[in-house]
């Protein structure tokens, strides 16, 4: 199975064009609910790909606003590469899209979802189980937290998701970087005068803006709402078995939209598998 079996061909892909705005990213990437989307430039010798634009890259780098300088370059592969040399490109690199390319032009994108969806189609016996690819570790966020503040603790510990816990300590739902995305705008900051950035009694006092002296410096920064995670989280959440065929997984990804679910043992929480642990199993 090579890549142009499995990959989304350019007719299919939408991107966003050289010059523009981050505003032009954000607005496809919260309406489509992906994590990225390829850039590409009009010239006289055709179309020319110039990168990929992620929606963690409009996070982290909030004061940029040309696609030009967003877009990030990233590892590219051909049509006729080994879907399982794809499958290993991603996770060395830890890249969720991949675009296929001739020369400097695409020819379309292979993404995690691509794969996933052949391995729900049966690319891997259904004697390989959850378990031999599902991760230990357990990115967890308390149900009462802000959502600015679990928005960092996501960052931080470099995973797109969060199980959401509730006071007894249970699985109470999931949140994920497509859930802040959706609620999240681009705003400019206002100068101000003042003493502090924060009340010092505030329980999650939270540093939104530069200070210099005792002046507010305008910034420009992504306004999360400052609700409580169970506010924006999925309640719903799909599980699986560590026992189950990995195959199972990929079709609960691809039927419910989603990049990973829980693993429940005897009615408690026991791992994780994301979208990409599921190509360990076709490398």
């Amino acid at each position: 199975m090579n890549v142009e079996d499995v990959m989304t061909s350019r007719e299919e892909v939408v991107t966003v064009e050289v010059p523009g705005t981050r505003d032009d990213a954000l607005d496809y990437l919260q309406e489509r609910q992906f994590s990225s989307v390829p850039a590409v430039k009009e010239t006289d010798d055709g179309e020319q790909f110039r990168g990929i634009v992620s929606r963690s890259s409009l996070i982290k780098r909030p004061d940029e606003d040309q696609l030009a300088l967003l877009a990030e370059e990233v590892a590219s592969t051909t049509t006729g590469t080994p879907v399982s040399e794809v499958a290993d490109l991603m996770l060395r690199e830890g890249e969720r899209r991949i675009p296929v390319l001739d020369a400097d032009e695409l020819d379309g994108i292979v993404t995690v979802t691509d794969i996933v969806r052949a391995i729900a189609r049966g690319a891997v016996s259904e004697d390989v189980e959850v378990g031999s690819v599902e991760g230990e570790e357990v990115n967890c966020v308390y149900s009462d937290t802000p959502l600015p503040v679990a928005e960092r603790q996501l960052a931080h510990a470099g995973v797109p998701y969060a199980v959401v816990l509730g006071e007894d300590g249970n699985m109470t739902g999931m949140l994920t970087e497509v859930d802040i995305l959706d609620v999240a705008r681009v705003v400019e900051g206002e100068e101000d005068i003042g003493e502090s950035i924060a009340n010092e009694d505030d329980e999650w006092a939270w540093e939104g803006i530069k200070a210099v002296g005792n002046t507010y410096m305008p910034t420009r920064n992504v306004e999360i709402p400052n609700g409580a995670v169970e506010a924006f989280m999925t309640a719903d959440v799909v599980s699986v078995s560590s026992k189950r065929p990995v195959t199972e997984a990929a079709q609960l990804m691809i039927e419910h939209d989603i990049e990973q679910i829980p693993i429940v043992s005897g009615g408690q929480l026991s791992g994780i598998v994301q979208d990409v642990d599921l190509l360990e199993a076709i490398r």
